[in-house]
């Protein structure tokens, strides 16, 4: 997305000095001829940079720049004056100016003035991404048809601002996929902010994600601003999105609808452009007929819905996958590892029922419990090894009955390993209780 600048000069002959000269440099520049008409300007777009004169009649550049800052905190404010002193500098500086310019000015130095902070923009925004997405990009990998028809769809999504609905079981890895979205679509030198909505406190969450005024609650010190507000221009990954409560759904929806949130405690909307993708585990249809999820907002969430597939439906994939985290825990540890051929059939014998997220913990924990950097069968855990073994003795050569024994195997070892306590046994397969309750009625298995 390019970069946008709103220049507020009364005096003609430098409103379009300065006009002309930022086009020149390849900005997209528009301007006011006073505060009110930049004001006006401002509230119905958002601009990386604001550049005013001081002095102007009706709505002079020290209360649009306040007005300004309320309005959209994120864009930078450069004010310029012919009648400068420091004491002005300062008192325009703590009220939230980025600089102050003196008139007459080189336009060389002025251009530098905006590149700086555009640059120092650049850096705060790579900064949110960084503190609110929970770590490095990793890459999608696969080569199997159903991963394939993925990543062609996530290619095709990229072109849009579309909202995307992203489901699939628990570690399938749905976070990388939105997370290859945003950074593959034109928003990608934008923030990118996650919000977990399952980890946050029912109570919490509004705040978390619209912001609250000071005061608007007991303990709300100062103005906090919300993952939205950060995410301006940018994306938001609602994950966990079944978990939002009902009457935050509401206000969701009239985010999307009407682009614009309201802080808690607040007293007008602020508009906002925000690409929102949503991801969960759970059937969302499902929570719409039991009343958990709002329909409305079920429709509006799934403009583009994406199935990301279990790990047992993209065999094919596991060898790569395995080949990718060993490489990965290899360069951690200073080690080279590989597989067996007899432990990379047991692998791609196992269902996953905690999928990729599993896959990359087994293999985490044999790098650093295996005696040797190459991986035995006899290294794996005994549900895994196990399958090879039955496998091996019952000559079961059909993929689809062999994957379905393996995965029954493994829950019913999981529930006798708890003495039938589902919640824990769900938490050994990683997969949710009700997963867990669903492949229990499929194979006909009982507590």
């Amino acid at each position: 997305m390019s970069i946008r600048i709103l220049v507020a000069e009364d005096e003609d002959i430098m409103r379009i000095t300065v006009l002309d000269h930022l086009r020149d440099q390849g900005w997209q520049v528009d301007a006011a001829t006073n505060g009110t008409e930049a004001l006006e300007l401002a509230g119905k777009g958002h601009y990386d940079l604001m550049i005013s004169d001081i002095r102007m009649p009706g709505l002079d550049g020290e209360r649009l720049l306040l007005e300004v800052k309320q309005l959209t905190p994120r864009t930078e404010v450069i004010l310029m004056t012919a009648h400068g002193n420091t004491e002005s500098a300062v008192k325009c500086l703590k009220h939230g100016a980025a600089d102050y310019i003196l008139k007459p000015f080189d336009l060389d130095d002025l251009t530098f003035r905006v590149q700086r902070l555009l640059n120092i923009q650049a850096i705060k925004i790579r900064c949110v991404s960084l503190e609110n997405c929970c770590g490095q990009r990793q890459p999608l990998l696969g080569s199997s048809a159903p991963m394939q028809q993925l990543l062609s769809l996530v290619s095709q999504i990229t072109q849009t601002d579309s909202t995307v609905l992203i489901q699939g079981e628990s570690g399938t890895g749905k976070e990388l996929v939105a997370a290859a979205i945003h950074y593959e679509s034109r928003r990608a030198d934008k923030p990118y902010v996650r919000v977990n909505c399952a980890a946050i406190p029912t109570e919490l969450l509004e705040s978390e994600l619209f912001g609250h005024e000071k005061g608007a609650f007991t303990g709300a010190e100062q103005t906090s601003i919300g993952k939205f507000e950060l995410a301006d221009q940018g994306t938001i990954l609602l994950d966990e999105i079944g978990e939002m409560p009902l009457n935050l759904q509401v206000k969701l929806l009239r985010v999307l609808q009407e682009k614009e949130i309201e802080r808690v405690g607040g007293k007008a909307p602020r508009p906002i452009n925000v690409r929102v993708l949503c991801a969960t585990a759970r059937n969302l249809a499902e929570e719409v007929k039991s009343g958990n999820f709002r329909e409305d907002l079920y429709y509006r969430l799934q403009v583009i819905p994406v199935y990301v597939p279990p790990l047992r439906e993209r065999q094919g994939d596991i060898s790569e996958l395995s080949h990718y985290f060993l490489q990965q825990f290899g360069r951690e540890r200073g080690l080279m590892f590989t597989l067996s051929s007899e432990a990379t059939e047991a692998l791609n014998a196992y269902p996953f029922p905690g999928n990729v997220r599993e896959l990359k913990n087994i293999l985490e924990r044999l790098t650093v419990l295996a005696p040797a950097p190459k991986i035995q069968l006899w290294d794996l855990p005994v549900e895994i090894r196990g399958i090879q073994e039955d496998l091996t003795e019952t000559g079961e050569s059909n993929l689809a009955a062999a994957v379905a024994a393996a995965e029954k195997k493994c829950i019913r070892d999981a529930l006798k390993r708890t003495n039938s306590n589902r919640t824990e046994a769900a938490e050994i397969l990683g997969i949710s209780r009700k997963n867990l309750w669903e492949k229990m009625k499929q194979y006909e298995l009982k507590s």
